[in-house]
């Protein structure tokens, strides 16, 4: 990019009606963040003087997400010329190019952020410099129309205006090169032109579109910058219905998968794994069918892990083997050749190198030592309804199946627990603990019970069967 300083103004206090929710639109989630941190993300690459963000009233939401970037609220909303009108004041005295988003279209690139800014400062002349394209269909957007002799690339007569598609005559609907929304604006003539922004329009708003014309009429250039090639629909991409979110949604998906394989990883079935925008996969690391990974994973090289696994906020160590149908919630490491098995749950554990939990299990708030194992059906009881308790299970040591440990509790190095057993006092190294009640045996007691409940059993079935009539 060439010298010079560049502000943002980001435009995020659309209600998102079409969305049908309560919440802001922008911050409806695509991989496991706001749609608007993504875009907050690639923001930060340009290292702009500074970052407006422009919300509506109850949009606390946004201001959380943005932060530490200011936010303004645009109490009445009345167009995205006013939005912008509304952010002037926390700009200050900036007299560099301002650059201006739209909250709502999370995939835009610095790249074609800094070429934008670029083709702004390329002619002394240029006021305004526009993000257009050329979509398979033009549907609702707004076309941009170009002077004769001033094509997408500039030329001699620049652009003469941006008609929204309501306003638009029926030759101009024809018109193929469309607005994608982002705009850079020249700060020294920026207040001048947004203040002469009028509604008379289909809508009654202040388009911001409206200060290509106004620049045309004070003799100032206008540009356009046209995206092209195979991925410009799906970088300029906006987010206005839970479709398009879906939309996008899976644009990215394909993205991080991508970024996956390209790292490294096998992925046996990619269009049925999911990735959070921050998923940290290593080398030879190989990923079954069905696997969800929430924000916050880390996985080391070397892992493997099966189909139908959850797994949010965890670091999985080298040689790991996890799954299938295993949940690894945050907190949970899992240490270098551990396995973490079927239908077995892990929250806020540490299970250490080489450690066993390979069935129907929950171990949360807990360390398992190097080499342990973990028998099937074993819990630790680490919650009494008011606080929550941690279990440290030593190295070596072999818990029993249908183990019930109770928090706080220690089982020390290479202690064994009997299967069944209740334990809620600490077990010391290399012992042999159990609590199960002792065997007792009935002969034919089996009969004798049923014997005596035949009566009652045959009353219940006569009244069922009554009620039934």
């Amino acid at each position: 990019m060439t010298k010079g300083k560049t502000a943002v103004i980001v435009l995020a206090a659309g209600m998102g009606t079409r969305m049908k929710s309560a919440r802001p639109k922008v911050t409806h989630l695509l991989a496991g963040r706001p749609m608007i941190a993504h875009l907050m993300e690639t923001v930060g690459k340009l290292k702009p003087h500074k970052v407006v963000v422009v919300t509506g009233p109850g949009m606390e939401a946004v201001a959380e997400t943005v932060a530490p970037h200011p936010t303004v609220i645009q109490k009445q909303r009345r167009g995205t010329g006013h939005a912008v009108k509304t952010a002037l004041p926390a700009l200050g005295n900036f007299k560099g190019d301002v650059l201006v988003l739209f909250g709502d279209s999370p995939l835009l690139s610095a790249k074609t952020m800094k070429k934008l800014v670029n083709k702004r400062r390329a002619q002394h002349d240029t006021a305004v410099a526009l993000l257009g394209f050329s979509p398979t269909e033009p549907g609702d957007y707004g076309r941009i129309i170009v002077s004769p002799g001033g094509g997408p690339g500039g030329g001699s007569g620049g652009v003469e205006a941006i008609v929204e598609i309501k306003d638009a005559t029926p030759d101009q609907k024809r018109v193929k090169l469309c607005n994608a929304g982002a705009m850079v604006l020249d700060g020294k003539r920026l207040a001048r032109l947004v203040d002469k922004i009028g509604k008379d329009n289909a809508k009654g708003e202040y388009y911001l579109t409206d200060v290509v014309g106004l620049a045309r009429k004070q003799g100032w250039r206008s540009d356009v910058l046209e995206l092209k090639g195979a991925g410009a629909e799906a970088e300029l991409a906006g987010i206005n219905s839970r479709a398009q979110l879906a939309d996008v949604e899976a644009i990215l998906q394909d993205r991080l998968r991508s970024a996956a394989m390209d790292g490294g990883a096998t992925l046996l079935d990619p269009k049925s794994v999911y990735f959070s925008y921050d998923a940290k996969i290593g080398r030879d690391v190989s990923i079954g069918p069905n696997v969800f990974f929430g924000p916050g994973v880390t996985v080391k090289d070397n892992v493997e892990i099966r189909p139908f696994c959850h797994i949010e906020g965890a670091e999985i160590g080298e040689n790991a083997v996890i799954g299938p149908f295993a949940r690894l919630r945050p907190g949970a490491k899992i240490g270098h050749g551990a396995h973490v098995g079927n239908y077995v749950e892990i929250k806020n554990a540490t299970i250490e190198p080489g450690a066993k939990v390979n069935h129907l299990s929950y171990i949360g708030d807990a360390r398992v030592g190097e080499g342990a194992n973990i028998g099937a059906g074993t819990i630790t009881c680490n919650y009494d309804g008011f606080t929550k308790s941690h279990t440290h299970i030593g190295a070596g040591a072999f818990i029993g199946s249908n183990t019930a440990l109770v928090a706080p509790v220690t089982v020390g190095d290479g202690a064994i627990v009997g299967a069944g057993s209740v334990i809620a006092k600490d077990v010391p190294p290399d012992s042999l603990d159990m609590t199960r009640a002792k065997h007792s045996h009935v002969e034919d007691g089996a009969k004798a019970f049923r014997r005596r409940k035949s009566p009652e059993i045959m009353k219940h079935k006569k009244k069922k069967s009554k009620n039934k009539g």
